[in-house]
């Protein structure tokens, strides 16, 4: 017999249920993503917002609907990954301020619910675009409450089924909705997964519990004992900066003879200064050259050997799951998200306080945020998501920093989060002016990756392959092909006659050589301009170029 009423026991079941059902079919979802690049998949970042909330749940017992709903909002927002996972997260939370007003749901409850989350989820959109999760959700819930206003006698099951079926057939017109879909011919990955939570949470409102696989997570953090101390190749880690007073010495044959005696090398330079970061078993030669250039202003060695059994001891203690909110000892922190240690380096000698790890393909949560941001000892944080997938899920944040003001830069690449922390004066008397000044640097870069295909794919009328190198700019796909074409075509699409400087980041995997026929080709490209390369180890990327 369909069920009347939405009960917190209810709705519990149906929130897990519904969190399985994305599970099971988070793959077909991500194959929905037209953009070839690797990225943090929309199912993928469902699945995972929706499983944050089913764990949650699973520590209640008998809740009220007010308390299930309110857990669900709550865990959604702390879990929500990437733009899709945000969107869900709020339309949740809407619909909790609707739940919350009553005991039991009946069918109307249930629809202007549903409206009220749709109104939350565009109020937090900038800019909402047609042919999305936010088109399938508003088109579902208005044609379920005129529904209802035409007949309230109408059962909570029969109005959830009255959703999934508008919600269908308004994804079914996100493919024409959307040029890029429409030439690909697929609906939207966002609104696809939305129905597929919406169909589980219909089942379970049926009294049908489908027996489905659900992976384990990944482990929280990396499983120190599971690394030798033998497996790290060098003892101390070292970072200086030196004054260039000697304006002509070389660079180049710095970063050549710290690459001889160590790694995890990353030189950053500017008329000023030289700032160093490598891993070395010779601290005291890789000190001596640094002052070649000039005095050392800074100067931080530490043991790695030492923090890695620190690291071990710690892990056997139980992890606290609280909150720690580091009280605040100067006025301006910073947070980034990167992947690899030369990027993680790199922020940390740029001054970066924390930095999260993330970025495509791995989407860091709000809750990963705002523990970053918690460790700060700052009283004003500034986050830099560095990925267009990422700013949704910091902003989020902002709702969430109880002691710490939290100001989110919106960097979309790499390029632009180093920008924005060159541009970074500590003495600013105002956070809006230091935010400005960060935003304002950022925007002057050109940015540009050199990636693979993950899928085969038809793209602006061109065909390409699973496995192909891929070059973007500014987001954009530049060419498709072979490693040496693609790099050309991105650098003669990224540098002009006016380009003064150029950095050449190159990832895991990438060799010292190969990075430095790309130098060549930018050289090439403009024998004035100055180039940087700095071994950022990051994932997926074999490249990541800037100009300025």
């Amino acid at each position: 017999m369909a069920d009347t009423k939405i009960n917190g026991a209810l709705f519990q079941f149906m929130v897990t249920e519904g969190a399985l059902a994305i599970t099971e079919q988070k793959e077909q979802i991500n194959e929905l993503n037209v953009f070839p690049v690797p990225d943090g998949d929309t199912g993928t970042n469902m699945s995972m917002t929706m499983t944050a909330a089913m764990n949650e749940l699973a520590k209640l017992s008998e809740p009220t609907l007010a308390k299930a709903a309110d857990t669900t909002a709550s865990a959604l927002l702390r879990g929500a990954r990437g733009n899709s996972g945000v969107i869900l997260s709020l339309l949740f939370r809407g619909m909790a301020k609707k739940l919350r007003e009553t005991e039991a749901a009946n069918g109307r409850d249930l629809a202007l619910a549903l409206r009220e989350g749709v109104d939350t989820a565009y109020k937090a959109v900038m800019k909402p675009a047609e042919g999305t999760i936010l088109t399938v959700s508003r088109v579902a819930a208005q044609k379920t409450v005129e529904q209802c206003q035409a007949d309230d006698s109408l059962s909570a099951e029969q109005v959830l089924a009255a959703i999934v079926e508008h919600g269908r057939a308004a994804l079914a017109e996100t493919v024409h909705q959307n040029p890029v879909l429409e030439k690909a011919g697929v609906v939207d990955a966002g609104g696809f997964g939305f129905i597929t939570i919406l169909e589980g949470m219909l089942d379970a409102m049926r009294g049908i519990h489908k027996e489905r696989t659900v992976e384990q997570p990944a482990r929280a953090a990396a499983n120190f004992e599971a690394i030798r101390d033998e497996d790290i190749t060098f003892t101390y880690c070292t970072e200086f900066i030196a004054e260039r007073k000697d304006k002509a010495r070389n660079v180049g044959r710095l970063r050549a003879i710290l690459n001889d005696i160590g790694d995890s090398l990353v030189v950053v330079e500017d008329d000023d200064i030289v700032k160093v970061h490598v891993h070395t078993d010779q601290p005291n030669k890789a000190l001596e050259e640094g002052l070649k250039f000039g005095p050392l202003l800074t100067v931080k060695i530490e043991n790695m050997r030492e923090q890695h059994t620190a690291k071990v001891i710690e892990g056997t203690a139980d992890t606290p799951k609280e909150r720690v909110i580091v009280p605040a000892e100067k006025k301006y922190g910073f947070v980034a998200v990167a992947a690899g240690e030369g990027l993680k380096s790199l922020f940390t000698d740029l001054g970066a306080d924390a930095v999260v790890q993330g970025g495509q393909t791995m989407n860091p949560s709000t809750d990963d945020i705002i523990r970053a941001v918690d460790s700060v000892p700052a009283e004003v944080v500034f986050v830099l998501p560095n990925n267009k997938n990422i700013i949704m899920a910091a902003e989020q944040a902002v709702h969430l920093s109880e002691e710490k003001k939290l100001v989110v830069v919106p960097t979309k690449t790499i390029p632009q989060g180093i920008s924005a922390m060159l541009a970074v004066d500590p003495d600013a008397e105002q956070d809006t002016e230091l935010a400005t000044a960060m935003t304002e640097a950022a925007s002057h870069v050109r940015s540009g990756q050199v990636t693979y295909a993950a899928r085969d794919s038809e793209f602006d009328g061109k065909k390409i392959k699973q496995g192909e190198y891929l070059s973007l700019s500014e987001g954009r796909l530049c060419a498709s092909g072979r490693e040496a074409s693609v790099l050309k075509k991105l650098v003669r699409e990224m540098v002009s006659d006016d380009s003064a400087f150029a950095t050449v980041i190159f990832g895991e995997g990438v060799t010292e050589d190969q990075a430095a026929e790309v130098e060549n080709l930018l050289h090439k490209a403009n024998k004035d301009m100055e180039i940087s390369v700095i071994n950022g180890g990051q994932p997926v990327y074999y490249y990541i170029l800037s100009v300025e």
